[in-house]
């Protein structure tokens, strides 16, 4: 997430009211998640694990919970509790508007795009040219639709994060300020929900092709023309290439990578990240051909067993 404006290292302070260690003017641009941060983003940390990726990442400014060595061209806000002071911040640059009515005032819709009853589109949505929007689809706030998209019945774009910190007093939600992306002639079935990014964007490559019920989990980025199939589930973070296809039930851990032009067979649980070029089934996953020679020797055993009885 880009601020609106450059703020300064200790205007952003002062919003969260936290310490801070670098010069009061250092520039500030946005905040974002560690996998996506970029030259003067913010990125938050509360656990040492993590202190040394943060530290070293892109990111320029690091919101931490203990004052620690400062790489250099680096600064640092202090926070008892890093979590709640970067959820601070999205509500500060990203807060929730209610909508006063089901299209808002402030939607773009292009040319020859057709709506049909009960959408919803929030506020600051883009919808391109020559789309059509079947009943009862929610689009919340900030999504951007590009041209000749069709968006199925009942499909829901831009629900917030599964993020969550576990505390003693319950699960504290990360708060999602990003958006959800798709691109030139991306088809989305019936039902299918797309979340939006924490702070960056969940994208839909151009030409891609979802079936109904598929799940997209935020951050994730999907390249163009994959086709995935029916109760897929796509978790967060998770980087698909060109030209993937994913059949039906496949499920994905978060953060992984499923390389271009890779064919990953239905109900398969890709546990790790996959090169491409290749054809995949199991859980946990493996080259397809491999996996299927396992089963076969699998089917085996009884007769095995039953002929070391009998010697």
């Amino acid at each position: 997430m880009k601020f609106p404006t450059t703020f300064s290292l200790k205007q952003i302070s002062e919003i969260i009211q936290s310490d801070f260690v670098g010069d009061p003017d250092f520039p500030v641009l946005g905040m974002n998640e560690i996998h996506v941060v970029e030259a003067g983003d913010i990125v938050f940390v509360d656990h040492p694990k993590y202190y040394d990726k943060a530290l070293h990442s892109k990111a320029t400014v690091i919101l931490i919970n203990k004052e620690v060595d400062c790489p250099i061209g680096k600064a640092l806000l202090i926070s008892d509790d890093p979590f709640r002071d970067f959820n601070k911040l999205t509500q500060y640059f990203s807060p929730f508007v209610a909508s006063v009515r089901a299209i808002s005032n402030s939607a773009n819709i292009g040319k020859n795009t057709i709506i049909q009853p009960n959408v919803f589109i929030g506020n600051n949505v883009t919808i391109g040219d020559n789309c059509v929007v079947h009943a009862n689809v929610s689009i919340y706030d900030n999504c951007i639709i590009g041209n000749g998209v069709t968006i199925h019945a009942g499909s829901v774009l831009g629900a917030d994060a599964f993020y969550y910190k576990n505390r003693p007093e319950g699960f504290d939600k990360l708060l999602s300020g990003g958006r959800v992306v798709l691109e030139d002639n991306v088809d989305l079935g019936a039902l299918c929900t797309i979340d939006r990014g924490v702070t960056g964007d969940t994208t839909i490559g151009a030409g891609s092709k979802l079936d109904n019920q598929v799940h997209v989990g935020h951050d994730t980025v999907i390249g163009k023309k994959c086709l995935i199939a029916s109760q897929t589930g796509i978790a967060g973070c998770v980087v698909i290439e060109d030209e993937v296809t994913l059949w039906g039930q496949v499920g994905t851990n978060s953060g992984i990578t499923i390389g271009k032009k890779a064919v990953i067979m239905g109900q398969t649980g890709v546990t790790k990240s996959v090169p491409g070029g290749k054809s995949y089934f199991g859980t946990p996953i493996e080259e397809s051909r491999e996996k299927l020679k396992q089963l076969a020797y699998t089917k085996k055993i009884p007769e095995i067993i039953k002929k070391l009885d009998n010697k």
